[in-house]
């Protein structure tokens, strides 16, 4: 029989090794975690000390505030955070403070700062789903992210809130905790705290919150973005009931005190309209980082626009610019200060700045630059070139007309935008000088020296195509574009701006004979819808397939650049650089320039041959850069054209032959419309009508015309293209 082995026995056996293992870990951790817990107790405690005090985080600033003045002093636009009154812990409603915590945090006044319930809770929808969905923060730890921290998902940071967390809890009560997240949490549309966004979203103060108003309020913590009522008001008011279901599930309310806030119900207040006011701020404001280094003071910026000129060149634009299309407007003063900005028809439904960022061809309105060229190299207004068919490395030019004119001044040429001429200054001067004339008065996009070029075949801003038409009207005096003039901050003036009158950019007499050849071209050429009753100097532009219709000119000291067409690039019926964007451009100056003195320019208007008989585009504008380039400069079959119209494609009737323009119908019926007679049909045809010559000069209204005699014979010679 065997004997059972002893207790001496068995104690002697040896221990396993993964038993002695086990214990060493145990003991490590054991250690390691006591040696954790101080760690963290020190440096929760270090945290601790180095804390704020509770007065001191009232009044520290969430942001920087912006607020920006008019020319006059009024107040534009105020920007950055807005910050309503602050509300102490027994000012703010219950309803506010109970919803908050039911869907932010419904353990708050249980955890220590960190909830590891909520830390667990989020690591395991992390891995069902793949992706974080919950950060398991609580409001203590939000604070000390809002106030102390930033929103990078980093472990280091995260680690760094939970201490902060902890450390807010071991120097506050949970009231103050609360309050303090209360009035400094973001809420979306620039407002920090409840009082804030409860006058924005419901233009009343927090302390008299309503249930379903405090859930609305308490739902926008979670995305201000998505779910602002001034964004989208369904998806505010949908968020409000998940926040009232929380409150009910915490026993914050009961579900017929849910059911009777009908979250659905809420009275937003009206958003405040925003207008094309914020197309200049948008662009001016950003230049601030330049100007200044203060980046925490309240700022008060004084800017350069005229309030009455923005109203002006705002209706300008929404009275002129095509069905479908949209427009852009800048009027920039002598000195360089942009008095009127107009980006787009509509800043709520688009903020893409069509006058600072978008680049478009110029079509003929970059011949300034040709013609600059060409007079800095020595010709005159009254030097002959010789219209007629020219070949350049491979590519010829045609005029609109199809049909060439012999031998032209250049101020016929550049009244009537014939493009062989333009080709062959172009060649005459080299094509890079005219690209880098382009670039000395101010045009910051690449431009390409093909040929073609000088039919504006290179991408511009409109910004920078008024800048330069305005160093012209400055006697070839560089005009830098600014709108800023001052800034100061708590009373103290940190920037004021110098307008920099020193560089010159073409001699004086440069400037007068391009002046010249301008106001001929508002005069008797394709600028005529532009003329406003006193001295204009401009050119047109309309792209191939009118895709883009331009307009810049100046007139007492005020240069403005109009362009119109689609931001997808189509084509738009009708639209040329003679007809919508000019009689914008007038609908806006004669307004702006009032009250200003008129000033004649250096030299009187010259009319060009009156031999040449005005085509339509002399009228209208036809595309000037007819010669339909493609992407490597060369020559490509045009589009079938189209009759004109400023409406719409789909909007066109049935054109008549009263509908079209007068240049393009028989010599017979243009003497019988009243609204032009040529003064070749007079008896003597050397002898010019007066009364034309005003009407076409501006220099007075039209006066009532005798009845039309026979007419004489047709001129035989070609039509100028424009």
């Amino acid at each position: 029989m065997a004997r059972a082995p002893s207790r001496t026995s068995r104690s002697a056996r040896p221990r396993s090794p993964w038993r002695r293992r086990l214990g060493i870990l145990v003991k490590v951790a054991l250690v390691l975690a006591v040696l954790g817990f101080a760690a963290l107790a020190t440096a929760v405690y270090v945290a601790r000390a180095q804390l704020p005090s509770f007065e001191d985080l009232k009044s520290s600033p969430n942001g920087q505030m912006i607020r920006v003045h008019a020319a006059d002093g009024t107040v534009l636009v105020s920007l950055g955070p807005s910050y309503g009154e602050w509300l102490g812990y027994s000012r703010i409603p219950k309803v506010m403070r109970d919803a908050t915590i039911a869907v932010e945090d419904r353990r708050f006044r249980s955890h220590l700062g960190v909830d590891p319930i909520g830390i667990v809770r989020s690591v395991m929808v992390r891995y069902e789903r793949g992706r974080w969905v919950q950060g398991g923060s609580t409001i203590t730890q939000q604070l000390a992210r809002n106030v102390f921290l930033n929103n990078q998902k980093k472990f280091g940071r995260k680690f760094r809130e939970w201490i902060l967390a902890l450390a807010l809890e071991r120097k506050f009560t949970k009231d103050q905790v609360l309050e303090l997240y209360l009035n400094k949490v973001y809420y979306g549309g620039g407002a920090y705290g409840i009082d804030a966004a409860s006058r924005k979203f419901f233009d009343h103060g927090a302390d008299n919150l309503s249930l379903s108003e405090a859930a609305v309020i308490a739902g926008l913590v979670k995305a201000p973005s998505n779910y602002s009522p001034t964004a989208d008001a369904e998806a505010a008011k949908g968020r409000a009931g998940v926040v009232l279901q929380q409150m009910v599930r915490n026993d914050f309310i009961t579900a017929a005190e849910a059911e009777a806030a009908d979250a659905s119900a809420v009275k937003l207040a009206p958003s405040p309209r925003q207008n094309s006011v914020r197309y200049f701020t948008d662009w001016a404001l950003p230049q601030l980082e330049l100007l200044i280094d203060e980046t925490v003071k309240p700022l008060e910026v004084w800017t350069t626009l005229d309030p009455a000129m923005q109203r002006d060149a705002d209706a300008a634009i929404r009275a002129n610019v095509p069905n479908g299309a949209q427009g852009a407007l800048v009027a920039i003063d002598r000195d360089g200060a942009v008095r009127a900005m107009v980006g787009g028809t509509d800043y709520v439904g688009s903020n893409y700045n069509r006058a600072t960022t978008a680049v478009r061809q110029p079509g003929s309105a970059f011949k300034l630059f040709v013609y600059l060229a060409a007079l800095e190299a020595g010709k005159t207004p009254e030097d002959k070139e010789v219209d007629q068919p020219v070949m350049i490395d491979g590519w010829s030019p045609r005029n609109d007309s199809r049909r060439n004119s012999g031998e032209v001044t250049l101020r016929t040429a550049f009244a009537y935008s014939l493009n062989t001429v333009a080709a062959k200054l172009g060649q005459q001067v080299g094509f890079a000088t005219v690209a880098d004339m382009a670039r000395r008065f101010g045009i910051t996009t690449p431009v390409n020296t093909h040929p073609s070029m000088v039919l504006g075949t290179s991408d511009v801003r409109l910004i920078d195509m008024t800048r330069a038409f305005a160093s012209v009207g400055n006697k070839g005096v560089a005009v830098t574009p600014f709108g800023i003039t001052r800034v100061s901050s708590e009373g103290e003036t940190i920037y004021t701006h110098e307008v920099d009158r020193s560089r010159v950019l073409v001699a004086p007499y440069v400037a007068a004979q391009m002046t010249d050849l301008l106001q001929t071209a508002v005069n008797t050429g394709t600028g005529r819808a532009a003329q406003i009753g006193r001295p204009v100097a401009g050119k047109t532009g309309t792209t191939t397939s009118s895709k883009d219709g331009w307009f810049l000119g100046f007139s007492s000291g005020l240069t403005t650049g109009v362009w119109m067409g689609r931001d997808n690039a189509r084509p738009v019926a009708g639209l040329h650089g003679g007809t919508a964007p000019a009689r914008a451009f007038a609908a806006f100056m004669t307004r702006a320039v009032a009250k200003r003195p008129i000033e004649p320019f250096d030299t009187e208007v010259t009319l060009p041959e009156w031999q040449m008989e005005p085509d339509e585009e002399s009228y209208f504008g036809a595309p000037d850069n007819s010669t339909f380039v493609d992407d490597d400069g060369y020559a490509t079959e045009p589009a079938p054209s189209r009759p004109y119209d400023d409406r719409a494609v789909e909007d066109q009737p049935p054109p008549t032959e009263a509908d079209r323009p007068l240049a393009t119908r028989s010599r017979e019926d243009r003497a019988l419309d009243p609204r032009d007679r040529d003064p070749r049909d007079a008896d003597d045809p050397q002898q010019l009508d007066q009364d034309w010559i005003d009407r076409v000069t501006g220099r007075e209204a039209p006066r009532p015309r005798p009845a039309p005699r026979q007419p004489a014979p047709r001129y035989e010679g070609e039509r100028p293209n424009q």
